[in-house]
């Protein structure tokens, strides 16, 4: 794995992790304009059908290689992955772009806290210190924005943040040193999804077939944006630099999304935050980076001493 790391090289990972925020920074606005909550779970099923056509010719050649354990290693996140879209999207639908972007920002610290249990590795007190105030921000924020008081979208998003520190977690500890094709894992995780929304979709809102013919061509445009670019382009390079880092390090950097966020959902969008929510827009970006720095530096401290103490060992060895 190191060698494969060096290969790719830090800084390229770095961009590409910070260019799928970027992305997923847009997506808050872009889904805001197509979704009601009738509609959600139609234009999800339309956005993964269209995402599983788009990636099937290029997967055909490597789905007969695919081995059991990659087929359940990328069904089960494929189930994760799809309540994590289903809260998302359900909570964007009751609430703004900017709340929405800014909320998810929660992963970075649930990711950490969640990776330190599995591991029993726990971080530095001070971290929690940094994660008491990225929650009060997400409070400042959800009472001081345009919306006004919190709604039942802020609370989705929240939800949707703990499933996708979940999803990361259990896509590292799944993937991480196996010989996985992540663009094949990749697929088979968006083709749970589209099955599990076409499955819904004639029972819960409206459905597929009657939302595809009401959309017009610049809601197509985005549906495809949000399936070719937000999804196939934003998973495959999400799937590839998780094997070489830290689910927190993957986290850290999409940590960046919100900020995106933020900026798209004010100049473009148009949404208004009062001086409360301005604080807690600022106290989630500074507890948010906080943690980060917090977890970096931990985690080099430990794999130094790591070192340290397999170099005693071989010491020890040699001696006798």
């Amino acid at each position: 794995m190191s060698s494969a790391r060096t290969a790719a090289g830090p800084g390229r990972i770095d961009a590409s992790l910070l260019a799928v925020a970027l992305v997923w920074g847009s997506t808050y606005l872009t889904a805001k304009e197509l979704v009601v909550p009738s509609t959600v779970v139609a234009i999800l099923a339309l956005r993964f059908a269209l995402t599983v056509v788009a990636m099937l010719p290029f997967c055909l050649g490597r789905l007969r290689r695919t081995s059991r354990d990659e087929l359940r290693t990328g069904v089960l996140l494929g189930v994760i992955l799809a309540a994590e879209f289903a809260l998302e999207t359900f909570g964007i639908a009751g609430t703004s772009a900017t709340n929405a972007g800014l909320i998810i920002s929660l992963t970075l610290v649930l990711t950490a806290l969640l990776e330190s249990s599995l591991s029993r590795s726990w971080l530095p007190p001070r971290f929690y210190v940094a994660a008491v105030l990225s929650v009060v921000g997400v409070a400042l924020l959800a009472t001081g924005s345009s919306v006004g008081a919190p709604t039942w979208g802020d609370l989705l998003i929240l939800l949707a943040a703990a499933v996708r520190a979940v999803h990361v977690t259990a896509m590292h500890r799944l993937s991480a040193g196996r010989r996985h094709d992540a663009f094949t894992l990749t697929f088979v995780q968006l083709s749970v999804c589209a099955v599990v929304f076409c499955a819904l979709t004639p029972w819960v809102g409206e459905s597929m077939v009657a939302v595809a013919p009401q959309l017009d061509v610049g809601q197509w445009v985005r549906l495809a944006y949000l399936a070719l670019i937000c999804t196939v382009f934003a998973f495959v390079v999400q799937m590839w630099a998780v094997r070489l880092t830290s689910p927190s390090r993957v986290s850290l950097l999409l940590g960046t999304e919100p900020i995106w966020a933020l900026a798209i959902g004010v100049v473009i969008a148009g949404d208004r935050i009062g001086w409360m929510g301005l604080l807690g827009a600022a106290a989630i970006v500074v507890g948010t980076a906080w943690g980060r720095r917090i977890e970096r530096l931990h985690r080099e401290h430990q794999g130094s001493a790591a070192v340290v103490l397999q170099e005693s060992g071989a010491v020890v060895t040699a001696a006798r």
